[in-house]
Parts: structure tokens; sequence; C-alpha cells
């Protein structure tokens, strides 16, 4: 695992990598990547909202690394609860 990547353990017992990308002055997107890694449709997603000084400073950006370490396992387990898959095999809406 790198050493920007974080293991989560989800209830049924999958073991995800979990990254920070996209980090903003508020927030940034986690990602948990699914251990087969062959496919991007098993990976899932969820936004984190920082609870920092710098949050109401729209130049001020987080430090992905930094956001990663704030994150316990109670963290990850709610934003875990709540992600969404990254990709989805339905078809796209298309307006005629």
């Amino acid at each position: 695992m790198k050493d920007d990547t974080k293991s989560f353990r989800a209830p049924d017992g999958t073991t995800w990598g979990v990254e920070v990308e996209m980090p903003t002055h508020s927030g940034a997107l986690v990602i948990f990547r699914h251990p087969t890694n062959n496919t991007h449709r098993l990976h899932r997603y969820a936004w984190v909202n920082a609870q920092v000084p710098q949050a109401n400073d729209p130049r001020a950006r987080l430090a992905a690394p930094g956001v990663l370490a704030s994150l316990t396992d109670r963290d990850l387990t709610r934003l875990f609860r709540r992600s969404m898959p990254i990709e989805t095999s339905r078809p796209s809406y298309i307006v005629s």
C-alpha cells in the first residue's frame, strides 16, 4: 500500500484502500478503492468536510496527507456508509 493511503475494513470483512483527492479549502474527496482494483466499478467515494479554521478562507487549501491522517476509523466507517459508487453500469440519461 502506498504511503498516501490507509486501509479500512468494511463490515463485510473487505479491506479497502482509502485515498484523499481534490482537497479544497473546506473539504476533500475520499476514495475507497476495492482490493481487486481491476475495475473502477467497485470503487466508492464520499466527501468529507473539514472542521478547521481555514475552512472559511477560500484562498487556503487543505493538504491531502493531512486530511487522510486526521480521519479516524469512526470517520471512515461513517464516510463508507454514505459513500457512492464511482461508476455504475446504468445507461446515461439521453434527451432526444
